[in-house]
């Protein structure tokens, strides 16, 4: 997997520097107080469930972060397929230093899996189409660089990472504008005014609006917004791959592979990030 732009050494650190902070404070006063501190030990993590792991990376920076000399040897690596009674890695060191780190460790390796493993089984279910499966803006506040890591580990695609790096003109953005052609052609203004390259994509609602949008042209990408797939196989037809096409909006398990055999390009499942259950795994000493 290449590495995504936002994963920088900077932010990582911000990231667990933040964690860290939250979450112990003045001082870990339950293993300061209970663990001599030339006490050293092992750990290793317990897999409790099924699904795909994802943030074993991530952990070795904790680790790290909260001590130099923590040693973590993985055993599976981030995307391998796991099961009830699995270890992912073991960590050797302080044994303070570990009981600090574990819930940062936990905490983020949990949700990070069930991101993983969502992502996974809905990408199997686009098998034998050309559609992509996309992740969303709907992400947990400053968590939102792990949780569309877990989506690269699960298979997905990134959208844009924030509202920074790419415009995409929503229902909203078009009737404040005054319509699709009116949002369109004041964001070129915009990009033109300020010198900015970014990429534009047109949220639509119907195939008026899709013809409209191709109409306005110098766009990247139109996004077919709670479309049928009856509807959607119209609007593939109506661009005739003039302009990838993204479907978007209550799309399930049940649906995606319908979608999926409309012809579009991607699809994007803000369920991925919002709506997933976290994988059972624990840390143990042994």
């Amino acid at each position: 997997m290449q590495t995504p732009p936002y994963l920088t050494p900077e932010a990582l650190s911000t990231f667990i520097r933040t964690a860290l902070a939250e979450d112990v404070g003045d001082g870990d006063h339950s293993a300061l107080s209970a663990i001599p501190v030339e006490a050293r030990n092992r750990a290793h993590l317990l897999i409790k469930d099924e699904g795909v792991l994802a943030g074993v990376e991530l952990a070795r920076h904790i680790f790290r972060a909260v001590d130099a000399d923590l040693h973590l040897a993985p055993r599976l690596e981030d995307g391998a397929r796991v099961k009830h009674g699995d270890i992912a890695f073991t960590v050797e060191g302080r044994a303070q230093s570990i009981l600090t780190a574990e819930r940062l460790v936990l905490n983020c390796m949990q949700r990070m899996s069930g991101i993983a493993t969502r992502t996974a089984h809905l990408t199997s279910l686009l098998a034998g189409t050309r559609a992509r499966l996309l992740d969303t803006r709907k992400t947990t506040p400053n968590f939102r660089m792990c949780e569309k890591w877990a989506v690269l580990i699960g298979g997905g695609v990134n959208h844009r990472y924030g509202l920074f790096d790419m415009i995409i003109l929503k229902d909203n953005h078009v009737d404040y504008a005054g319509g699709v052609r009116q949002a369109i052609a004041a964001s070129r203004a915009y990009l033109a005014r300020t010198g900015r390259q970014l990429p534009i994509e047109i949220e639509t609602r119907s195939l008026a609006e899709v013809q409209q949008a191709l109409e306005a042209g110098g766009i990247d990408r139109i996004m077919l917004d709670n479309m049928a797939p009856a509807q959607l196989r119209e609007a593939v037809a109506l661009v005739a791959g003039r302009y990838p096409l993204e479907a978007s909006g209550g799309i399930t398990e049940e649906t995606i592979a319908e979608v999926a055999a409309t012809g579009v390009d991607y699809i994007s499942v803000g369920a991925l990030t919002h709506s997933i259950r976290s994988l059972d795994m624990s840390l143990k000493a042994f």
